[in-house]
C-alpha cells in the first residue's frame, strides 16, 4: 500500500469536502444510497434466527439486490430471473452459502454461493459481495470491479491481481487491505466500508 498517496487523497478530498462524508454534498449523495436503510434491513432479514426458509432468504437477496444503488441495472433482473429458476437444492445451497458467510465459515460461505452463482453464468463480484456489506458494513467490503482495479493500480497493492471471476483468496486479501487503509486516514472519510470505497474511486479521479 503507497500510504502517501492514500495522504495526499485524504488531503484532496478534504479540501473538497470539508468534513468528508459529513460535507452536505456527500449526505446528499449518500441519502440516495440509502445506506442505513438497506444496512437495518439486511441486519434483520439475515439475522441468524431467519434461515430456516431458504425461499425467503433468496427473496431477500433478490431483494438487496434489486434495490441496491450499487449493482448494475443490467445484472438485477438476471439475478432476479436466475434466482427464482432455481430448483430446491440450488436454492437451499444459495441460502445456506448467505449463512456460512454472515455467521459461519466465511470461504465455504463464498464458495457455495459462487458455485451456485456459477450456473447461471452469473459469477459477478457485485453480486457475491453486495448483501455481507450491507450486514457488516465496517467488516466487509463491495467488490466494483473498475474501483478494485483502479484502487489495486494507484495506490501499489502489489498482493492482490484483480480476476474478473470472483475468489475468495482475492476477497480476503482486499478485504483486509480496505481495511487497513481506513485505519490509516480520519474516521470522517470511513462512516461505513462502502463509503471508504467510494472516498477511494473518488479520489482517483481528483488526483
Amino acid at each position: 500500500m503507497n500510504l502517501e498517496k492514500l495522504k495526499i487523497a485524504e488531503a484532496q478530498f478534504f479540501e473538497a469536502y470539508p468534513g468528508g462524508f459529513e460535507h452536505p454534498e456527500m449526505v446528499a449523495i449518500g441519502k440516495k444510497h440509502k445506506m442505513d436503510t438497506m444496512i437495518n434491513l439486511a441486519q434483520e432479514a439475515f439475522a441468524d434466527n431467519q434461515f430456516q426458509d431458504h425461499d425467503a432468504v433468496v427473496e431477500t437477496m433478490i431483494k438487496m439486490i434489486t434495490r441496491s444503488s450499487m449493482v448494475s441495472l443490467f445484472e438485477k433482473p438476471k439475478f432476479r430471473d436466475f434466482a427464482r429458476s432455481l430448483h430446491t437444492q440450488h436454492k437451499s445451497i444459495l441460502a445456506n452459502g448467505m449463512r456460512e458467510m454472515i455467521h459461519g465459515n466465511q470461504e465455504q460461505g463464498f464458495n457455495m454461493m459462487l458455485d451456485v452463482l456459477i450456473t447461471g453464468k452469473l459469477a459477478k463480484w457485485s453480486l457475491i459481495s453486495i448483501c455481507p456489506v450491507y450486514h457488516k458494513p465496517f467488516e466487509e467490503v463491495f467488490v466494483k470491479p473498475t474501483t478494485a482495479k483502479g484502487v489495486i493500480q494507484h495506490f501499489d497493492l502489489t498482493t492482490l491481481t484483480y480476476k474478473p471471476r470472483p475468489s475468495w483468496e482475492f476477497y480476503q486479501e482486499y478485504r483486509k487491505i480496505i481495511n487497513e487503509m481506513k485505519s490509516r486516514v480520519d474516521s470522517r472519510l470511513a462512516p461505513n466500508n462502502a463509503a471508504f470505497t467510494g472516498f477511494l474511486m473518488m479520489s482517483m479521479g481528483m488526483l
